[in-house]
C-alpha cells in the first residue's frame, strides 16, 4: 500500500439522520472509486463500513466505522458515522480526526434533528461542511427539488452560505445526472451502474437554472475579497480557475457550504463527488495547527546527582503544533474496536511527523510505552498493512497495552495532549443480572472491553441498593451492549429497571434522649446522650456537632455518639432509605464510671435518633432529573402534555432550526421508561438527555404507595 504524503489526503467525516444513506453513499464511493467488485448494500450485510453484527442485524449504524477510496492520486478516508440520536456522541467523536464533514441531507425529510445537531458539532470546531442532497432517486424527492424547497429550507436552517455547486437532472426516467455550476458541464449516469457519468450537453430544461445559479455562485465566491470583486465587476464573470481556486478558500474557511445531489443507493453522482472532494476538500496541511498542551518534564538534581522520579517537574503550556511530517511524532487515538482474532484495535490520526511499522512510542496520557507492530489502514473490518503515515493520515495499530480513546501517543523527548472530545452523561440506567454462575465471571470482564469501544457506557454497583447498574444513551444502546454481551462473549444477562435511590430526610426539629442499660453480672452498659435533630438544606448530608460541656459525656465517647448517629442515618427511619440534609447535635448526657463503654454510647445514640426522627416529621425524598429533549417542532404539544403527567417542571422551550428543545425537571422515577414513549411520540426523531439534579420531597399519597412496598428496617432493641 502506498504511503500518502498530507497533501495528498483528504480526511471526511459522513455525518446525518439516520436512514439518511450514509453507509449506502460510502458504499457506492468505494465502488465508484474500483475498490470494491461489487456496490455493497446495507440490507444484506455487504457495505464495507457495516460490518458489526449489530449493526446488520439492526440496519443501523451504531459505531464510527473507516474506509478509504485512492482516487486519482489522492487517498479519501472515510469516516461513516451514526445518525441515530442515542450514537450520535460517535458522529461528536469523529469530528476530531477529520478536515471535512460530509452532512448527508435526506432528499425525502429534509434536514431532520440529527443533521442540526452534528451541524452544530461541526460549527464548534469550525470544521468545514459539504451538504450532500441525497435518494434522490426516491418518487417524492423530484417535486421539493424541482420547487427549490430544499435549498431554501436549508438556507433558512443554516445561512445564505449554503449554495448549489451543482444542480439535479431529474425527469421522465428520475434522477440520472448533475450539472456542475463551476466548470458548466453536465454529466450524465447509468443508475446501478459503475458511478462513472458521461460528459454531455446541459438539457433545456435546467439551462436558465443552471445559469441562474452559476451567477449566484459566482457572486456569492467573490464577496468579501477585493481582488475576485474587481475581476467580477470588470468582465461579468470569474474565469473558471480562478473560480476553482477561491471556491476552495472559501470552503476551507467556513464562508461558503457547498451542496451536491447523489443516489448512493443508484450509484449517481458519486464519481463527482470523490471529484469534489479531491479538489475542494482541505487537506490536513492547510488546516490550522492543532491546539495542544504541552509538557516540559525537568529533574532537579540531588546531593548524590542522582534525581528520582518523584522529584520531576513539569511545565505546561499550550502550544500550536502543525500538521507536518518535518514536526515530533504525535498520534490521537480516536477510536477503540475489540476483533475477536486481532484483539483490541486502536484507530489513530497521526497529528504530526511521520509514524512508522514497529517503532516504539510514549503513552503520555498514561506514561506507558507501546509498540506499533502491524500498521495498518482500515477498509472497513479489514486491516491493510502499510509500512509508514505521514502526517494527517488516519491508522490503526492492533494490540496495545494500555491505551484507550482519547490517548495521545509520540515522541518521548516532546509531550503533548490533545484534548478529547467531550462524551455526554449516559441519559440512561439498568441493573443487570447474570443468568447464570458462568455468566457472573464473564460479565465484568465482557462489559469492560465494551467499555473500551464505546465511551458512553457505564458499568457500576451501586453503593445503596447493591445492584449491578450499567448505564448507556437510552434504551436501545443498552440492549445493543446486551445483544453484544451474548453475540461476542457468550454471556447472557437479565435487565431490570433500577431501583430509584430514595433518601429520607426530616421537616421540623426534635430533641430526644437515648439511653441504653443493661445489667448481665459483672459489668454493665450504660450510655446516656440528648441530642438535637434539625433539618439542612438540600445537599448538606448528615452533619455531627459536639455541644458537650461540663464533661456530661467523657470525650472519649463523644467519637461513639457521632458513629453511632452516621450509622442510624446510613440505615433510615421509614423505609431503610438513606437519612439526609440534618444536622445532629449532642448537648448533653450522662455516663458511668465503670459500665460506660463506646458501644453503650453508640446504642443510646441509635434510640435518640429513633426518638428525634419520629418527631421530626420525616419525609421521602426522590432524584429530581435535569431533562433536555430535542424535537422537531410538531411534537412540542404532545411533549409537554407527556412531562406534566409525569410530575414534570418545564423550565424553558428553545427553537433550534425546524425543531425544539424542551427544559424541564422531572422525578426518576417517571423516567425510567421514558426512551420508548419519546420515540413512539416522535416516530423516532426525537432525542433526549438527563442528568441528576437534585432530590426533592415526594408527594404524600405517593410517598405512603412507595412506603407500603418498601421493606422497613429492622430497628435494634433497647432498654432504657
Amino acid at each position: 500500500m502506498k504511503a500518502y504524503l498530507g497533501s495528498d489526503i483528504r480526511n471526511v467525516a459522513v455525518v446525518g439522520h439516520a436512514h439518511g444513506g450514509k453507509t449506502t453513499l460510502i458504499a457506492a464511493l468505494l465502488h465508484a472509486a474500483k475498490m470494491t467488485a461489487t456496490l455493497g448494500r446495507v440490507e444484506d450485510g455487504s457495505a464495507v463500513t457495516a460490518y458489526d453484527e449489530e449493526d446488520i442485524a439492526r440496519r443501523t449504524t451504531m459505531s464510527n466505522a473507516v474506509a478509504f477510496a485512492e482516487w486519482e492520486g489522492v487517498k479519501i478516508n472515510l469516516l461513516d458515522t451514526p445518525g441515530f440520536h442515542m450514537f450520535v456522541h460517535e458522529a461528536h467523536g469523529a469530528m476530531l480526526p477529520v478536515e471535512t464533514a460530509v452532512v448527508v441531507v435526506n432528499a425525502r425529510m429534509g434536514a431532520e434533528t440529527v443533521t442540526d445537531r452534528v451541524w452544530k458539532y461541526a460549527a464548534e470546531v469550525n470544521l468545514p461542511r459539504v451538504v450532500v442532497i441525497n435518494q434522490l432517486d426516491h418518487p417524492k424527492a423530484d417535486s421539493r427539488i424541482g420547487r427549490h424547497q430544499m435549498i431554501e429550507t436549508l438556507q433558512e436552517r443554516w445561512g445564505r452560505q449554503v449554495v448549489p455547486v451543482q444542480l439535479p437532472i431529474v425527469d421522465q426516467h428520475g434522477f440520472h445526472g448533475v450539472v456542475d455550476l463551476v466548470t458548466m458541464k453536465a454529466f450524465f449516469y447509468k443508475p446501478d451502474g459503475d458511478g462513472r457519468g458521461e460528459v454531455g450537453k446541459i438539457p433545456e430544461q435546467v439551462a436558465a437554472d443552471a445559469k441562474a445559479a452559476h451567477e449566484a455562485l459566482v457572486e456569492l465566491v467573490a464577496e468579501g475579497k477585493d481582488e475576485l470583486m474587481e475581476e467580477f465587476f470588470s468582465v461579468g464573470t470569474i474565469p473558471e480557475p480562478h473560480l476553482i481556486a477561491a471556491l476552495h478558500e472559501a470552503i476551507r474557511e467556513d464562508r461558503i457550504f457547498p451542496v451536491l445531489y447523489v443516489s448512493g443507493l443508484r450509484n449517481v453522482g458519486t464519481d463527482h463527488l470523490l471529484d469534489f472532494l479531491k479538489v475542494y476538500a482541505p487537506a490536513p496541511v492547510e488546516r490550522e495547527p492543532v491546539a495542544v498542551r504541552a509538557f516540559q518534564r525537568t529533574a532537579p538534581a540531588h546531593s548524590n546527582g542522582e534525581a528520582q522520579i518523584s522529584d520531576l517537574l513539569s511545565q505546561e503550556e499550550m502550544v500550536m503544533r502543525r500538521i507536518e511530517d518535518k514536526e515530533p511524532l504525535a498520534l490521537y487515538v480516536y477510536k477503540t474496536m475489540t476483533d475477536p482474532f486481532a484483539g483490541k484495535i486502536s484507530f489513530f490520526k497521526v497529528v504530526s511527523g511521520v509514524a512508522k511499522n514497529d517503532m516504539t512510542v510514549q503513552n503520555f496520557t498514561r506514561q506507558e510505552a507501546e509498540r506499533l507492530a502491524h500498521l495498518s489502514i482500515m477498509q472497513g473490518r479489514k486491516p491493510v498493512e502499510v509500512q509508514e503515515l505521514h502526517a494527517g493520515d488516519l491508522g490503526a495499530v492492533a494490540k496495545l497495552r494500555t491505551t484507550l480513546t482519547g490517548d495521545t501517543l509520540g515522541d518521548k523527548a516532546h509531550e503533548i495532549f490533545l484534548e478529547p472530545v467531550p462524551m455526554p452523561e449516559p441519559a440512561m440506567m439498568y441493573a443487570i443480572e447474570p443468568k447464570s454462575r458462568a455468566d457472573e465471571d464473564k460479565l465484568a470482564p465482557a462489559l469492560h472491553k465494551l467499555m473500551e469501544e464505546d465511551q458512553m457506557v457505564r458499568f457500576f454497583r451501586d453503593p445503596q441498593t447493591n445492584e449491578f447498574l450499567v448505564a448507556g444513551a437510552g434504551q436501545p444502546h443498552i440492549e445493543a451492549i446486551v445483544s453484544k454481551l451474548k453475540r461476542r462473549y457468550h454471556t447472557e444477562v437479565t435487565l431490570k429497571a433500577p431501583k430509584v435511590p430514595y433518601r429520607e430526610t426530616i421537616r421540623g426539629m426534635a430533641e430526644a434522649q437515648g439511653r441504653h442499660k443493661k445489667q448481665t453480672g459483672g459489668h454493665g452498659q450504660f450510655g446516656d446522650c440528648k441530642i438535637r435533630i434539625e433539618p439542612l438544606p438540600r445537599g448538606s448530608g448528615v452533619v455531627f456537632e459536639n455541644d458537650i460541656f461540663g464533661g456530661a459525656i467523657p470525650r472519649q465517647f463523644v467519637p461513639a455518639v457521632e458513629k453511632g448517629i452516621h450509622e442510624s442515618a446510613a440505615r433510615g427511619y421509614l423505609a431503610g432509605y438513606p437519612v439526609v440534609d440534618i444536622k445532629v447535635t449532642v448537648f448533653d448526657g450522662s455516663y458511668h464510671d465503670v459500665d460506660s463503654s463506646e458501644m453503650s454510647f453508640k446504642m443510646a445514640a441509635h434510640v435518640a435518633f429513633r426518638k428525634c426522627m419520629e418527631q421530626a416529621k420525616p419525609a421521602l425524598l426522590e432524584p429530581v432529573m435535569r431533562v433536555e429533549i430535542d424535537s422537531p417542532d410538531e411534537f412540542a404539544g404532545a411533549l409537554m402534555a407527556d412531562l406534566n403527567g409525569r410530575r414534570g417542571r418545564v423550565q424553558g422551550m428553545e427553537s433550534a432550526g425546524a425543531g425544539t428543545i424542551v427544559r424541564a425537571e422531572v422525578p426518576m422515577a417517571e423516567m425510567l421508561s421514558y426512551g420508548t414513549t419519546l420515540t413512539s411520540i416522535t416516530q423516532g426523531r426525537g432525542s433526549f438527555r438527563m442528568e441528576m439534579d437534585h432530590y426533592d420531597v415526594v408527594p404524600q399519597l405517593l410517598s405512603e404507595k412507595i412506603l407500603a412496598t418498601a421493606k422497613r428496617p429492622l430497628h435494634e432493641d433497647a432498654a432504657e
